[in-house]
């Protein structure tokens, strides 16, 4: 209750000011906007439709700032479902029950205004709950139970940010923690110390807001106790798996029938109903980009024939969904080469003529790749497909390789997006790539692709250092 009061304070105040703003909006589309001002709703009817759709909003989608560790993505799609619901539902109401004609142009301006607004709210209400959290304040406090590298990972996360409130007390281990961080003070052992503590039934004996546990299956007997302490007392309890050397399982809940089994990877595209978003979200994507391409073909075919002898289009077989292999298509950027299936591009690559080198830089060589998506051998958004040469040399090299081909490759990715196009030089650099592109798979969502392609776009204007 110490910590949850407080968040629940914030989540009401956050909503008493979206109705604050969302009725000042309101006012100033009726005073300013002749087609909502002259319309046959009185004012007062008006603003408690409003009200009222944005209430109903506001159960589904109200603030998530409250969440200690969260992207300003999310906090944008919160906000964008807010008032995409809210609006609509208004719109609803008024042509359902009173057939009103000609608001659609206000409840445009209305919505996007609203959300403007509300986003620009929300950062700044998020800016001074994570002050008020860094100077101490709605902190939460955490013990950790055993010594495994796991534990290590929790607490870097934890205390990486001083604006999430999470404070570590310290752990409770039979060991120690091998080169562990100073400020991680061991408390005692685990069964004189925390058991000591533990068997007194104080239920006012609350020694932490969170306890983060990795230990041994083995110890499943400790592991019980802890978790019957937890639910007495009413401490949130957190199970870390144990890393096997730098290997780590990060397992996830899965349902099969009424059983529930942990899996190493969660897919949200092995759902039907994302599925069917995404591959939709590509059809007509790429359909309206490949009308807009066709007229665009016969001049960039020329420029490459003028510069360099040979075909238009680049064809070369890459490693997709499942491991597969199809035919990737480009618009050829390179002189035709010997190296072209083996050899990634580099930054003064003497293969490449001048308006490839430009193709390249702009992304125009990948334009071809939006037919792959129409055939269904590419997404728009994935994990770019490799050469084979590559899927053999690194599958054995990183044993997450062939995770990536879990979906469908993309034309862009958030690898690209986040400084890991190009050429790898160094393992390390693959990698990372591998490692983002898992992410990827892991977390996808609608919103997510979104933001992808914002960023995609984005890059074209802007120029990065790694395209080449």
């Amino acid at each position: 209750m110490k910590n949850n009061n407080p968040n629940l304070i914030v989540q009401w105040a956050v909503g008493v000011i979206d109705f604050l703003l969302m009725n000042v909006l309101i006012y100033l589309l009726l005073k300013f906007d002749d087609s909502a001002a002259s319309t046959v709703l009185t004012k007062k009817l008006l603003i408690v439709i409003f009200n009222f759709s944005m209430l109903i909003a506001q159960y589904f989608y109200h603030t998530i700032i409250l969440i200690r560790k969260l992207h300003i993505g999310k906090v944008a799609e919160n906000v964008a479902k807010l008032t995409v619901t809210q609006s609509i539902l208004g719109f609803v109401i008024i042509k359902g029950f009173f057939n009103y004609q000609g608001l659609f142009r206000t409840f445009v301006i209305y919505t996007t205004t609203l959300f403007v607004v509300l986003l620009i709210s929300r950062l700044f209400e998020r800016a001074v709950l994570k002050s008020y959290r860094s100077r101490g304040g709605n902190s939460r406090s955490v013990i950790l139970i055993g010594n495994d590298p796991a534990n290590l990972q929790v607490y870097d996360e934890l205390v990486s940010d001083p604006t999430t409130g999470y404070k570590i007390l310290g752990y409770y281990s039979n060991g120690v923690f091998e080169n562990g961080p100073e400020d991680l003070v061991k408390l005692g052992d685990i069964d004189h110390d925390l058991f000591g503590l533990l068997d007194k039934e104080d239920p006012k004996r609350h020694i932490c807001d969170d306890i983060f546990c990795s230990l041994s299956h083995n110890e499943y007997e400790r592991i019980i106790k802890i978790m019957k302490y937890c639910d007495r007392i009413g401490i949130h309890f957190f199970y870390m798996p144990r890393t096997f050397g730098y290997y780590r399982l990060q397992l996830k809940p899965e349902m099969i029938g009424d059983l529930t089994v942990m899996s190493n990877y969660s897919e949200p595209l092995l759902n039907p109903t994302n599925k069917f978003i995404k591959r939709s979200f590509d059809i007509v994507l790429s359909s309206f980009a490949c009308i807009c391409l066709l007229p665009l073909i016969p001049i960039i075919a020329i420029i490459i024939k003028i510069q360099s002898p040979g075909p238009i289009f680049f064809k070369q077989k890459r490693t997709g969904l499942d491991g597969n292999s199809f035919m990737c298509y480009k618009f050829r950027s390179m002189h035709v080469n010997k190296n072209a299936d083996k050899a990634q591009a580099t930054k003064d690559d003497p293969r490449k003529f001048a308006f490839g080198n430009f193709m390249r830089k702009a992304n125009i060589d990948e334009l071809p790749q939006f037919f792959n998506v129409l055939k269904g051998d590419m997404s728009i958004v994935g994990p770019r497909p490799h050469m084979l040469y590559h899927t053999d040399k690194y599958s054995s090299l990183i044993s997450k390789y062939m995770v990536r081909h879990f979906c469908r490759p993309g034309i862009t990715g958030l690898a690209q997006v986040t400084g890991f196009r190009g050429e790898t030089k160094e393992l390390w650099q693959m990698e990372e790539r591998v490692r983002r592109d898992i992410w990827y798979i892991e977390h996808w969502s609608f919103w997510l692709d979104i933001r992808i392609i914002i960023m995609t776009f984005v890059s074209i204007f802007k120029h990065d250092s790694h395209a080449y």
